[in-house]
């Protein structure tokens, strides 16, 4: 078997735990691209660099560096452009040409499965520098993630709440 496969969800829902779980069963992964450019952006000062419009492309260019560096034939993706997009409208940032580029070319070359791997919210939220959201506004987040994802004609396979290791083990039985 072959793919590349989406792992989406709100924030804090434990979707990075999990893809680490699956690169110790020997996965590929990519990693997610908007914490480290949070933590890139608060180690220059930039306290919510969130707020700037540009946050989203600085995104959306680590998000494809790293998703074509990657190889693998299994790849589980820790998040994607389709996230980006529900992120800039979740923060009411407009669509950049980059991102609605990025977008289209993911859709036209389908370089991802349509099956996208929904990690769920796991009932609380556990701050950290990059992550400043509160549980009732991930869980308006998260129905972003959906919505955007319906929107793009994928479909969802759920990942409910649950040890780590099981959560790996639902995904990899769901291949």
């Amino acid at each position: 078997m072959t793919g590349r496969f989406i792992l989406t969800g709100a924030p804090g829902a434990g979707k990075t735990a999990v893809v680490r779980q699956l690169e110790l069963e020997d996965f590929a992964v990519v990693e997610e691209a908007a914490t480290d450019v949070i933590a890139l952006e608060q180690a220059k000062g930039v306290t919510e660099p969130w707020t700037d419009p540009g946050f989203i492309d600085r995104i959306v260019a680590l998000q494809r560096q790293r998703r074509l560096a990657t190889t693998g034939d299994i790849q589980f993706h820790d998040r994607s452009a389709f996230c980006t997009e529900a992120l800039a409208t979740f923060l009411g940032h407009p669509l950049s040409g980059l991102l609605r580029t990025e977008i289209e070319d993911l859709k036209g070359s389908g370089f991802y499965q349509r099956r996208v791997f929904f990690v769920r919210l796991m009932g609380f939220i556990e701050p950290t520098a990059a992550r400043r959201i509160g549980l009732e506004d991930a869980r308006r987040f998260e129905a972003v993630h959906e919505r955007v994802y319906r929107a793009h004609g994928f479909e969802l396979v759920p990942v409910e709440p649950g040890s780590v290791v099981d959560r790996a083990g639902r995904i990899r039985h769901s291949l």
